[in-house]
Order: structure tokens, then sequence, then C-alpha cells
């Protein structure tokens, strides 16, 4: 019996009619495998991830395979966007097993929960070097009931050698000058100049070392991280991995010139993008940078937003290609020739040449994915303009990539404060509307009485599995970037009650060293203790930057302290690996520059003129991880508002850092000069 079917995840659902009789993540599928004595099948993948589709149609789809699967094995399916905690412990055993991983995740587990045997993606006949799927099943089998004993040794000796592995994360010094003069003489080293980004292929976008970029270059002036960040940004808005039509990012690129993407869209990275974008607007005033924040502003409020105001997780990569079949990237690909059946024959050479359409393509079957290459002459851009418009139209008849609508909270909490900095940036208050209302849906929705948090919710209504330490890191986050923009207080009292969990149940007490998951979470074979950043900030360096700007706001010494020896991780990764801690390492950045407090206070309740543009002026500010408080002087809104008269019955602005702070101001240009000095 199939026991998906009432799971909220749209991943666990794709499963439910699959003849494998699967079981969620479970105690009782635990049980199970004790009473009939078999090995547990753990597969862990996601909704848009093209390959677990694939061993999908190929295997779980299968009925003969169902049936062997059904009569030796428990079979578990998990969403790993749903519990990290189960994926990232079963991850680190297989990486360490066999050198890599990656989904879909193929382990196999006695009824301890304990791995014996681990794998990816499995073909449904050998190739490659790889065996079928049946080889392994069969040899898994075998080996459970001829050889149990042996079995036991391996799955206990792996268990141990990860409850060996400890973390130095020198939690009594924080990063200083020599750290992160290392970190960026590391990424300089990885820096791809031709192309920009680091490393070579598959290429990511690197979000969070992007950010670690800009705000080392706003603390220092260091105009070589700067041109990184300036030229990686570029490179990928020129690229296939942004979606020329429709604005956002696609997951990574398969090159290393960022042409032809994972076609998937993930609200993380599009999050994240967009605060990167912005930030570097707010640098250097950068026209793309403007259009491109913006564009994929819209893109995850047009695309990604829920009936209930929350965000989707993701856009698969793969879609009906018109002939019943899902294929990869279909949604988005094109040729000359379905140019010009589109726009006529003058208009599709034009787009043909200014998105880089060519004969050969650029994908597969003479197909290529729009691009943006430099042109050698002047463009009309109302034209231009006209021939996206009527491109994106027909764009929109081709059957949409699905979509995965279960709401994360963690990635809700990165889309609040893009949407919210982005729409006080340039204007646009209906996206700091839509950062608002995805921040009540989390407080409806997700947060107890008590303000624990649930992971995820889907159409309104929580999940079941607890949050982790990246929602509270992140949703956080959302918070006090809200509380900036809109002047609303209690986005500030609601990061600190989430922090106050982070505080009593993640973090040890002993070494300040922080946790996957709670002190009070369902136990797995490990507790999962990750500081390195990959596709998201880690739950370690995200809380760590939470307390900090919360202690900026409030003054605690406690989240102070706290956020201090979080970052201590830093010291010990950031001349080392550089772009796996990008965001500990922009933390790291705020922590040296004080984070600076600005305090914007006005005549009233109603901002007037001058006041607005205090606030906008102190939001505009690169100092990093500096926090703002806006409102009327006398009010208890914020802590930093207390004591802060007018100047002369006119708004003013203080700024204050490191238990210093200057003499308040009137001036606008004056307040921007002090947000600028190193």
């Amino acid at each position: 019996m199939n026991r998906l079917a009432h799971e909220t995840s749209p991943y666990l659902l794709q499963h439910a009619d699959n003849p494998v009789d699967w079981w969620p993540w479970s105690a009782e599928a635990f049980d199970e495998a004790r009473k009939t004595n078999k090995p547990l099948l753990l597969s862990v993948g996601y909704s848009s991830c093209h390959w677990c589709h694939v061993m999908a149609h190929e295997s779980f789809e299968d009925r003969a395979t169902a049936e062997y699967l059904n009569e030796h094995f428990v079979s578990v399916k998990v969403d790993r966007e749903e519990r990290p905690d189960v994926d990232a412990v079963y991850m680190e055993a297989v990486q360490a097993a066999t050198g890599q991983g990656g989904w879909p995740m193929t382990v196999f587990l006695t009824p301890d929960a304990e791995p014996f045997y681990f794998g990816t993606y499995f073909p449904p006949a050998p190739r490659h070097g790889m065996p079928s799927f049946r080889q392994v099943l069969e040899g898994v089998r075998q080996a459970w009931d001829t050889r149990r004993d042996e079995v036991g040794e391996i799955a206990g000796k792996i268990v141990r050698d990860l409850a060996q592995r400890e973390i130095s994360h020198q939690g009594d010094r924080v990063p200083g000058e020599e750290e992160l003069a290392q970190a960026l003489l590391g990424l300089t080293r990885e820096y791809d100049p031709q192309r920009g980004g680091f490393g070579g292929a598959p290429k990511f976008p690197p979000s969070m070392v992007l950010e670690f970029l800009l705000r080392h270059h706003a603390r220092t002036g260091a105009e070589g991280a700067l041109q990184m960040a300036q030229d990686t940004c570029e490179r990928m808005a020129r690229g296939g991995i942004y979606d020329q039509l429709g604005g956002g990012f696609a997951r990574y690129s398969v090159d290393r010139d960022w042409v032809v993407p994972h076609f998937e869209k993930m609200l993380y990275d599009n999050a994240l993008l967009c605060r990167v974008y912005a930030h570097l607007w707010r640098a250097t005033g950068s026209d793309l940078a403007r259009r491109v924040a913006l564009e994929t502003a819209d893109f995850i409020v047009r695309e990604l937003r829920t009936e209930q105001g929350g965000f989707a997780s993701a856009l698969d990569a793969d879609s009906d290609d018109g002939s019943g079949r899902h294929v990869e990237g279909a949604y988005y690909v094109w040729t000359p020739e379905r140019l010009r059946a589109v726009l006529g024959d003058a208009d599709g050479d034009l787009a043909a040449q200014y998105f880089g359409v060519t004969e050969e393509g650029t994908f597969e079957h003479g197909q290529s994915v729009l691009q943006l290459p430099e042109q050698d002459t002047l463009v009309d851009a109302g034209k231009i303009a006209s021939v996206r418009e009527r491109l994106l139209d027909e764009r929109r008849r081709r059957p949409a990539p699905g979509r995965d609508d279960k709401v994360v909270a963690a990635w809700n909490g990165l889309a609040i404060a893009a949407l919210a900095e982005t729409g006080a940036y340039f204007e646009r208050p209906d996206l700091v509307e839509a950062a608002v209302g995805a921040a009540d849906l989390l407080v409806r929705v997700h947060l107890d009485e008590h303000a624990r948090l649930t992971r995820t919710s889907r159409d309104g209504r929580a999940g079941t599995n607890a949050g982790v330490l990246e929602d509270y890191g992140d949703v956080a986050e959302g918070f006090l970037a809200l509380a900036s923009v809109t002047g609303e207080g209690v986005w500030l009292d609601f990061a600190g009650l989430l922090l106050d969990h982070v505080l009593t149940r993640f973090a040890d007490p002993d070494t300040g060293a922080l946790y996957d998951t709670a002190a009070d979470a369902e136990r797995l074979i490990r507790r999962p203790q990750d500081p390195t950043d990959n596709a998201t900030p880690s739950g370690w360096t995200a809380a760590a930057g939470a307390l900090l700007g919360y202690a900026a706001h409030t003054g605690s010494e406690p989240h102070r302290a706290a956020a201090e020896r979080a970052s201590g991780v830093v010291t010990t990764l950031g001349p080392r690996v550089p772009r796996f801690i990008g965001w500990g390492l922009a933390v790291a950045e705020a922590l040296r520059d004080g984070p600076r407090e600005i305090a914007v206070v006005g005549p009233g309740t109603t901002a007037d003129e001058s006041t607005t543009a205090l606030h906008r002026t102190a939001l505009l500010g690169t100092a990093p991880g500096a926090v703002v408080a806006v409102g009327a002087a006398g009010s208890d809104e914020f802590p930093l508002l207390a004591d802060r008269p007018l100047v002369a019955g006119k708004p003013a602005a203080y700024v204050c850092r490191n238990f210093t702070c200057e003499a308040p101001t009137t001036d606008p240009e004056r307040l921007r000069t002090a947000l600028t000095e190193h």
C-alpha cells in the first residue's frame, strides 16, 4: 500500500500513484522493517529535480521493479526540502563513502536507521560503468540475507565514523583582517576573469560570495572585490542562466560560460540574487543591476506567489514539448525558424542576432537558450521591447513547467528580505506589500503559540515537520529587513522571539557552536551540524547574521556574544574554503564594521518628506550589515529611537557603532557621507 496520498509535499505526492509501497519518513516505517526483518530503501529527492523524475519513470513506475521492492524492502520516500535534517545526515554518509553526492539520493538502511550501502541515480540497465537499479537491489538483498553480520559491522562503523567528525570553529576568536584578506585572495585565485564566477562547469551563481565582495568593498574600498562582483553579475545577467524574457535565474549553468542552464528555477536562488543585484545597484548605480533586480523581484511575485501570500519553492526544469513528452528546457528554448514564425522575417532575424539564437543552436536538437551577447551596433530599445513582449506572449501559450507550491519558511525569509529592500530602493511599494504578505503568512501558519516554526506549509495548511536552524535564521533575517524598511517594530519583536529559540535550543552552551536541529528535535543517527554555505546560507551563518542584526537593533549583549561565537567558524573556514562560507564572510564584514546603527526620527506618526529622505538615505547606505530604525521622536517602536529627539524641530538621523555616536544630522548628504566612511 502506497502511503503518500495524504502528504503535503508535492514531491511525495508525485509518487503517490507509484506501484511501490512507499512510506513517508516515520517511526512506523522502521517498525515495519523490524517486524518483517527487511532492510529499508531510503530515496531522497525534490520536486524540480530532473534526474529524480528520470529515475521515477524508469524504476519506481515500473511494475516489476516495484514488486521486487515491495517483497524485499521497506521503501521510504523523503522530500529533502521538507526534511533537510534527514537529507543532511545521510548525504554526509554518502559523500564520505563515495566522494560525491547528489539527488536522487539512494541509501539502504538497517531497521535502526544505520546506512550500509549508498548511491545516487541508478539506471534501469547497466551503463557508463554503473550497475542497474535491479542489480543493486539484488546485491543488497543477497548481502542482507547471507552476510547480515558483515552488513551490521559496516553500518556500525559508518555511524561511529560520522559521530567522530568534529567542527573546529574557534568560537573564542572572531575573524579579523588577516582572515578576510586571505579569503579574498583565495577567491581571486579561483576567479574566472574571462567569464566571471568561480571554478569550472557546472557553474553555480555565487550569491553569498558576491554579498561578501560587495560588503568588503564597501568597508575597505577594495576595487578588486567590486570588480569581481560586478563582472560576475553582468556575465550571469547576459547568459542563458538568466531568463531574458520573463526574468529570474535558473539553478545553475552546465557550462563555464553561463550559456546552458539546468532549467529549474528555485525561490532561494532568485531571492538571494535579487538582493545581490539590488545591492550592486546601491553600490554602483548600474542600470543593468537595477533592471535585473526588478525583473527578478517581479518574477518571484508573478510566478511563485501563492494564493495565501507565501512563495512557492520552485518551477520544474521539465515541461511538455508539445508532443506529450516532458523535456528539460522545452518552455524556454527557441530556433531561428520559430522566432521568424512569431515575429516575421525581419524582426525574427533581429531577435536571433540580439539573443544569440543560431542555426546550430546552443542547446539540444539545434535549439538555443536566449542570451544577451554584446552588440556591435546600436539597437532600437523600443523595437527590442516589442520583440520581448511578443515572444513572452507566445511562450505563455506553451505548456508551463510544474510548480512546487509548498512554502518553505527559510526560503520565504530570504524572499521577504529581498523584496522589502528592492521595493524600498526602487520605490515599488507593491514589492514591499508582497514581502509583508509573506511575513504575515509565516506568522499565521508557520509560527505556533511558543514562536516555534514549522518548516513548510501548503495551501495555508502547516506541515508536520519542525523548523530547522536555517528557518529560524533566514526568517529572522527577513523580519529584520522588513522592520528597517517599514518602520514597524513588530517585525523586530518577531525576530527576537525566533532568535531566542536559536540561543536556547540550537546553540551549544559550552562552545557556542550551532546545530541544524533543535535539542528537542527527532533524534537521528547524528545531530546534523554544517556551517558551510551551499545553495543557501547555512543555518549556522544565517543565524549568526540575524543574531548580529538583532543585537545592533536592541543592544542585547547575549545576542551579540552568540553572533561573535558563531562567527568563529569563519576564522577557520574563510581562508581555506571561501567559496563555501560566503554568507559567513559577509557577516564577518558586518562585525568588522560595527555594524552601524541608524535611527531616523521624525515629527509624528506620518512621515514627512524630510523624514522620508533621511530614511531612504539610510537604507541606501552600503555599510555592511547596517540596521535602520525609523519612527516618531519619543516613540517606543524601536529601542534605537529611545532618547533621540528632533534637532531644532527638524527630522534627524543618528549614526552609532561600537558604542560611539556621531552628532545627529538633518542633512541627507551628511548622512550619506557618514555611512560611506571606512
